[in-house]
């Protein structure tokens, strides 16, 4: 199974067997609201803090992957998921409600794919015939830990990125038919040495970058072996500086192959500046809108690899730089 350093080839291409996506009122203004199952119009869902509103986000994707699996809860053997606030506390808190085994995972934006490589992983050797994983985050609460309460009304730099509100998650299985994870390459840390928490997308290219190619040569694939090759939340920025590194570095990337989820999401009207980010980014737009284009018959191979910036406030208040990781899941669908 493991091929190469890094890469892991499931050879039970566990399934997709469903997908759960709820987003909020930015997101059913933007692209790709019909790719929502569920859409708040109102930023507190009906809560009294933004972290619980955070919580009820993922707790209503778990209940609707699970019911359009035509399952119950109890038999998902384990949940593998996380978020950006303090000590991943709403998905530990939606875990509560969810009630099954869990594992809480921090890989800050990448968490999506990196669940979904844990996921996979799980299936294919037999330690689980359901897993449920996904990622979530919500603008006013990461707003709130990260930079700046949105009450105090902080001019942001055209860097900056909008932190998505919103849930996906993904019910794999052992059988059934459905898109099927075929592997996934695991990141590494890497640390340009940037400092600037409002410049995430230039941060995360280099590992974009580096795991895109990993994955590349451990499986002896061409770039052209995918119809789309999917970033998590690089952004307008990061979107371009990776294009230069892959065309220094003489990987064949074609630009309309190579699709940002963090410039889906969104209109072009729509005051994001350089685009969406959050761990909910990817894990909505690929759970959501990309499976369904899948599921059409639109895309038969991706690559999907969602970014991650590991700082903290306490990092970023003594002066660290801020490392970075990628995570990538290959995701492949016939649908005749």
């Amino acid at each position: 199974m493991l091929t190469g350093h890094r890469t892991w080839v499931f050879d039970q291409k566990p399934v997709i067997l469903s997908t759960g996506t709820v987003g909020g009122p930015f997101e059913a203004n933007g692209m790709l609201s019909d790719d929502f199952d569920t859409l708040h119009s109102d930023l507190w869902l009906n809560q009294d803090s933004y972290e619980k509103a955070h919580k009820v986000l993922l707790e209503e994707a778990n209940t609707k992957a699970i019911e359009k699996a035509g399952l119950q809860k109890e038999q998902i053997q384990f949940f593998l998921g996380g978020d950006l606030i303090n000590q991943i506390t709403p998905t530990s808190f939606a875990c509560r409600t969810l009630g099954t085994p869990y594992l809480g995972l921090f890989g800050a934006c990448s968490t999506s794919m990196e669940g979904l490589a844990l996921g996979a992983y799980l299936i294919n050797t037999k330690g689980a015939d359901y897993v449920l994983t996904g990622a979530s985050s919500h603008n006013a609460a990461v707003e709130k830990q990260f930079r700046y309460p949105t009450e105090y009304g902080g001019q942001k730099p055209p860097t900056a990125q909008w932190t998505v509100t919103g849930a996906g998650v993904a019910l794999l299985s052992s059988t059934g038919h459905g898109p099927q994870v075929t592997s996934a390459t695991i990141g590494r840390v890497i640390d340009m040495g940037l400092t600037d928490p409002f410049n995430m997308g230039g941060a995360m290219a280099p590992a974009a970058v580096d795991t895109i190619e990993t994955h590349l040569k451990e499986r002896n694939l061409d770039p052209s072996y995918y119809d789309l090759i999917v970033t998590g939340d690089l952004g307008k920025i990061g979107q371009q500086v990776s294009l230069e590194i892959f065309k220094k570095n003489g990987t064949p990337i074609k630009e309309n192959q190579y699709v940002d989820c963090g410039l889906l999401i969104y209109r072009d009207d729509q005051p994001v500046l350089a685009g969406a980010s959050g761990a909910g980014c990817s894990a909505t737009v690929v759970y959501g809108h990309l499976l369904n284009r899948m599921k059409k018959g639109e895309i038969k191979r991706m690559l999907v690899v969602a970014t991650g910036a590991l700082l903290s406030p306490l990092s970023f208040q003594q002066n660290e730089s801020i490392p970075c990781i990628a995570h990538a899941v290959s995701i492949e669908y016939d649908a005749q």
